[in-house]
């Protein structure tokens, strides 16, 4: 089927209301959810989340970013609304480097048990709340070797603008899922059979390069500026840290978890 094409020249136009205010971080983490959509953002990541199997509900972007994107919003019925850079800026309140925004429809998350069920290696985030941060764990999970993510009820959301920019898509290749409750979610990690491996700047925690892996694991990741909880560090089976020199005592949580990824994966069996 065609796509149909609208171009627009007022900011005002109510048709583009997805798009609206894309830098007030309150509102959208509020509305996004809500309303059951996200906003990809650029060719390549919106393309990427169609081939994960999320479905466009109205794209706005210049011109020259129709052509590569006509077939799947085509596809999907939905609706390009074509403007000048200045009407994006205007209309989104940044400038759009990439030159085109697609809004998603969400899906429903798997529950944390299907996702435990069918992973070998875990992340679970514990309240990391930088949206950069988030996604760029998931660009390590995916590619490291990650199964999965867990995620405490108070992360920040993956499917955020700035975590879907910054993972490259990872987030819709990574499957996660978000807990109930927290500390319970540590019981029902433990419960699936995996061995929780807590990281942490600790001088008498295990050191990586020395670690043997188990059948399965799970990494605990903790929050920006405090690490993890002593709930989490009581419920693990085993403290874990990454060998540093130069006066440093710890690495931000995504670089930690890009380091401990690699460990994982190619720790030795014994």
């Amino acid at each position: 089927m065609p796509i149909d094409v609208i171009r627009v020249d007022d900011p005002a136009d109510p048709r583009l209301a997805d798009f609206v205010g894309l830098t007030d971080v309150a509102l959208r983490r509020r509305r996004e959810p809500e309303e059951g959509m996200f906003l990809a953002e650029g060719e390549k990541v919106v393309l990427r989340a169609v081939a994960a199997g999320f479905r466009p509900r109205a794209a706005f972007l210049e011109e020259r970013w129709l052509p590569g994107l006509a077939d799947a919003l085509a596809a999907a019925g939905a609706p390009a609304y074509v403007a000048a850079p200045e009407v994006l800026e205007q209309v989104t309140g940044y400038v759009v480097h990439r030159g085109a925004l697609v809004a998603m429809e969400r899906r429903p998350l798997p529950e944390p048990a299907e996702l435990l069920a069918s992973s070998r290696r875990l992340a679970v985030l514990e309240d990391v709340v930088d949206h950069t941060n988030l996604g760029a764990v998931f660009r390590s999970a995916a590619a490291l070797g990650v199964d999965g993510v867990l995620l405490t009820p108070r992360c920040a959301d993956p499917l955020y603008r700035r975590s879907v920019k910054v993972s490259m898509g990872a987030v819709f290749s990574v499957p996660y899922a978000r807990a109930a409750s927290w500390p319970e979610c540590f019981d029902e990690v433990t419960g699936a059979g995996f061995r929780l491996l807590a990281l942490t700047p600790a001088p008498d925690a295990v050191a990586l390069p020395d670690l043997v892996p188990a059948e399965r694991d799970a990494l605990l990741l903790g929050t920006e500026g405090d690490g993890l909880s002593a709930r989490a560090l009581a419920a693990a089976d085993l403290r874990v840290q990454i060998p540093m020199e130069g006066g440093i005592d710890s690495l931000n949580v995504a670089a930690a978890a890009a380091v401990a990824f690699y460990a994982l994966r190619y720790a030795v069996r014994q």
